[in-house]
């Protein structure tokens, strides 16, 4: 049981290191303004568990990179082609979720957008 309760403790210190993270913190950011409309609107439960979902997957995967990039950073300090190639392909994973992310976001608001503005 020991060994659980340290794991779970490493998680926590790895969610305070990842607070700590510019684009983590955005996301992040990003997520209460959705969560405060999605309250607003009165989005349905289908509504939150897709928003929650997508909003996780762009936070997970900018925890991975923010891990990535830390480790790559520590194993070759300098610059070296395919460390930024490690770091552009992660980056570029978080974006890609970011921005379908967003896409569904406007998929779920748009209609209470068009109510609200009627």
């Amino acid at each position: 049981m020991n060994k659980r309760v340290q794991a779970f403790v490493y998680a926590v210190e790895g969610i305070k290191a990842l607070l700590k993270e510019p684009h983590f913190r955005f996301h992040t950011f990003a997520l209460a303004v959705v969560i405060a409309a999605g309250f607003y609107f009165n989005i349905t439960t289908s509504e939150w568990t897709i928003t929650l979902l997508t909003s996780a997957l762009v936070l997970g995967l900018e925890g991975l990179n923010s891990g990535i990039e830390s480790l790559a950073d520590a194993v070759h300090p300098d610059h070296h082609p395919l460390i930024k190639k490690c770091k552009d392909i992660s980056a570029g994973a978080v974006l890609v979720a970011a921005i379908l992310a967003a896409v569904i976001g406007l998929i779920i608001f748009i209609p209470y957008l068009k109510v609200f503005v009627e």
